[in-house]
């Protein structure tokens, strides 16, 4: 679809372990406003929801028509990082099920460019992993130097430290990624993120 290609995904687009994925809901958000009457379908096996295969893994399959035009896309029901589950609970399988339908709108046109790198050969997938997962460590010391700031009575720099632009990566979809792993870190420094929420500079 000509109009799903022109619209530009970025803002929407979220990140997980250095990979990329389509909000399912603003993405059906954006078809329906080209196609009122566009749908789609999970796909169903002897009335299950899954396809089980002989070693305990499963798949899923969506079909998604707009404007008269059907595409399906299957895919396997997989953990955070993007590997098969073994004897996969309803949820994994809904939330397989609802990273299809992403991807089914993306092979109509919307956001086709994000799934460009599940293409790449396996050892150029897996030096992705290994960036993302290097990013991690450094963030890990980030997090304990802010820490450590908090605890010796330097709490400014700890909050400075956090609305850096240097402690960041420049891409937006990143930034937020990354911010988002060292809150994790945070989560039991309840005074740090309470003072770092509370002097957020003036835009």
């Amino acid at each position: 679809m000509s109009e799903l290609l022109k619209i530009n995904v970025n803002g929407h687009i979220e990140k997980k372990n250095g990979l990329s994925y389509l909000s399912w809901a603003w993405a059906w958000a954006e078809v329906l406003k080209i196609d009122p009457q566009a749908t789609w379908k999970a796909h169903e096996w002897n009335g299950l929801p899954a396809m089980f295969l002989p070693d305990g893994s499963a798949m899923v399959k969506v079909s998604v028509t707009i404007k008269g035009d059907t595409k399906e896309c299957p895919l396997p029901v997989m953990n955070h990082r993007n590997q098969a589950i073994k004897n996969p609970d309803a949820f994994a399988i809904n939330t397989a099920t609802m990273r299809a339908l992403a991807k089914c709108i993306g092979m109509h046109g919307l956001g086709l460019y994000i799934y460009a790198g599940e293409d790449l050969p396996p050892g150029e997938a897996e030096a992705e992993e290994a960036e993302w997962a290097k990013r991690c460590a450094e963030l890990d010391e980030l997090a304990l130097v802010m820490v450590e700031a908090d605890r010796e009575g330097r709490q400014l720099d700890a909050i400075a430290i956090w609305y850096s632009t240097e402690t960041w990566s420049p891409d937006v979809a990143m930034k937020a990624e990354e911010q988002k792993y060292v809150w994790s870190q945070l989560r039991e420094q309840s005074a740090l993120r309470r003072a770092i929420k509370d002097n957020k500079p003036a835009e």
